[in-house]
Order: structure tokens, then C-alpha cells, then sequence
């Protein structure tokens, strides 16, 4: 498994943000990670790369333990924060060079241009971040991200504040990656969920209400946005 998440708990304070759960996910799937706004999504993204320490529980990536190998695992995760962190200052092939560099990469000129190629981002390279719009800088985080290469892909949001032309150009990118790569996916527009995802988690007030394939939960004919009002309403 590329991912094992067991019992795991995040807990601030007096608040349960993620209450004991557990799943797997395999080498080439791409799952959808669902859930309302404070569901405990992006914690259980942020404890999956090793952002966060959880209060109990265990997450393994590609045989690895988060907390006892969490240099091992960084290596085999790249990241894309719903927070899309960058510097504004810095030229788009600078960031990325900044970014080959902690990761210590071999051949790091080719491999830049080949992620400047992949995300779309060749006639904007020349820029400072700061200069793209919303949808650009976005594509230079999947770029850094997919920089080094990783066995597992976090996306929180990753095609928001993208257009409706991009949009689907980054899902096309993200499904070619899943062929490879194992993906879990953060996003509110189920459209996309259904496009790129063979099975869906949801969550809801820290708990797993689901964990099926996509046409397991659509049974009925009921679409996946009635699926998810019904079992985040009920939790």
C-alpha cells in the first residue's frame, strides 16, 4: 500500500479535529477526499506529509513511518496545500531550482523544464510568481510538487482559482500522474471528483462516513452531491 492511515487522531485543545480513522490507498488510484469546511480534510493532509504530528494513531507512506522516518516519506510525498505557499519575489524557474535543490536533484535544468512543460507554464516561466494570475501560480505549485519525482501526490484543491480551460487541463495532467502515481484529492466541485476518481473517502466532523467506489455511492442514480449532503447532513 502506498498509504496506510491507522486509528489516526488530531486533537487541538478540547477539539476532535479527526476521530479515529483509518484507510488504505493503492499504487495508480486517485481517490477523492470529501468533505464540509472543518471536516478535518486538510489535517488528515498535513499529518499524511508529516506537517502535522497526530495525537494518536499511525500513518505509514510507501512502508514508511510519518513520525519515525519522516525524511524517507518526504521524499516519496509531493505536496500541494489548499495555502498554495510561494514566494512572490522569486522567478518561476528560481523557485523551482530553490525547490531541486532541497531535494537534491540530479540533472535539475532538464527537470524544471520538463515540470514547466507539464503544468503549462512555459510562456509565463520568465516571470516573478508575484506576476501570474491566481490560476498561474497555482500550476507552479503542482509543478514543485511533482518536482522530485514522489511515489504519492497530497492535493488540497488543486485546480482553485483556476479557469474552466485550465481546469480541465489539470485534470487531464492529474490522470495521466494517477496512471503511476497514487493521488489523494481534496476538492468541493464534485464535477472534478467524478472526472478524475474511481473511489471517494468522505469525511465529516472528523469522522469516515465513506469509503467507496464512485459507483457504489452513486447507486440509485442518485448523483455524488446528494450522496454527500446526505451523509454529512445525517453526521
Amino acid at each position: 500500500m502506498s498509504i496506510v492511515v491507522s486509528s489516526l487522531t488530531k486533537i487541538y485543545g478540547t477539539q476532535k479535529a479527526v476521530d479515529n480513522i483509518s484507510f488504505e490507498l493503492k499504487k495508480g488510484e486517485i481517490v477523492g477526499f470529501l468533505g464540509p469546511n472543518g471536516a478535518g480534510k486538510s489535517t488528515t493532509m498535513k499529518m499524511i506529509t508529516g506537517y502535522l504530528p497526530p495525537t494518536s494513531g499511525n500513518i505509514s507512506v510507501c512502508g514508511y513511518d510519518v513520525l519515525d522516518k519522516p525524511m524517507e516519506v518526504r521524499k516519496r510525498v509531493g505536496y500541494l496545500p489548499e495555502a498554495n505557499p510561494l514566494y512572490f519575489d522569486m522567478y518561476v524557474r528560481e523557485y523551482l531550482e530553490l525547490s531541486a535543490g532541497i531535494h537534491k536533484l540530479d540533472n535539475v535544468k532538464n527537470r524544471i523544464e520538463e515540470m514547466i512543460t507539464l503544468t503549462g507554464l512555459t510562456k509565463e516561466a520568465h516571470k516573478k510568481i508575484g506576476m501570474l494570475s491566481k490560476g498561474y501560480k497555482q500550476r507552479v505549485g503542482l509543478a514543485q510538487a511533482m518536482l522530485h519525482n514522489p511515489d504519492v501526490l497530497i492535493l488540497d484543491e488543486p485546480t482553485s482559482g483556476l479557469d474552466p480551460n485550465q481546469i480541465v487541463e489539470i485534470r487531464d495532467l492529474i490522470l495521466r500522474i494517477g496512471k503511476e502515481k497514487t493521488v489523494l484529492l481534496s476538492t468541493h466541485i464534485m464535477q472534478e471528483v467524478e472526472a478524475m476518481c474511481s473511489r471517494v473517502i468522505i469525511i465529516a466532523s472528523g469522522n469516515v462516513v465513506a469509503d467507496d467506489s464512485l459507483g457504489n455511492l452513486r447507486k440509485g442514480n442518485q448523483s455524488l452531491e446528494d450522496v454527500f449532503r446526505t451523509l454529512t447532513t445525517k453526521s
